[in-house]
């Protein structure tokens, strides 16, 4: 046991994380990955709070019936949460830049061109960071227009089976409804005859129909 206690903090004095600007630079950045594309859909900057209101809204929007649209309901929140994080990612970028190459271009008298040249230079140096958010996105509102396509799908399936459904059950009791008024309102052919399908007799009658000779 002390030999394995031993090891284990041999260990974790190996791992002390990116030593260089670099890696440390890449590390900071992490955040933009796994808040995107990992499980977790809150970061511990997000409003918790809001996050339930912005569920509950999406909630009351589509009305989910059952587990299935319930569940894309859910992933359409979230996705919506996600895009609308990537704004406040991209920024956070351009930010960190604007601090760390405050001094490279120290040199240009001009504030706004001081400026322009500290974000092109932040946009140079991240840029994989920063094409990596728009894929993502690109990739996510992808996902929502096939997501809301599903639900919205489902949502009319589900309605059109409750509108067969009851349709069938109120035909039947009408139907039955008005056969009945109808057989009513029907004459009955044993007891109402009409002249046309009986005439009269002849008051002059043939011969050959009274049976009488000549």
């Amino acid at each position: 046991m002390t030999d394995r206690l031993a090891a284990n903090r041999a260990n974790s004095l190996l791992s002390t994380g990116p030593r260089t600007e670099d890696g440390k630079r890449k590390s900071s950045l992490n955040a933009v990955k796994t808040g995107l594309t990992g499980v977790t859909v809150l970061l511990s900057s997000d409003d918790a709070i809001e996050y339930q209101r912005h569920i509950a809204a999406y909630q009351n929007e589509f009305q989910p019936a059952g587990l299935e649209e319930s569940e894309l309901v859910q992933s359409l929140a979230d996705i919506s949460w996600r895009l609308r994080r990537i704004p406040a990612l991209e920024m956070a970028i351009y930010a960190k830049g604007s601090i760390e190459f405050a001094d490279q271009f120290e040199d240009q008298e001009d504030p706004a061109v001081r400026r322009s040249l500290t974000e092109l230079h932040t946009h140079l140096v991240y840029e994989k960071q920063l094409r990596n958010l728009q894929l993502q996105e690109a990739r996510l509102v992808r996902r929502r227009e096939k997501e809301t396509a599903e639900v919205r799908r489902l949502q009319a399936e589900r309605k059109q089976h409750e509108q067969e459904a009851n349709g069938f059950e109120f035909s039947t009791h009408p139907k039955t409804a008005r056969s009945h008024s109808a057989d009513a309102d029907a004459p009955d052919v044993r007891t109402h005859t009409s002249p046309a399908m009986y005439p009269a007799p002849s008051a002059h009658r043939s011969p050959e129909s009274t049976g009488s000779f000549a």
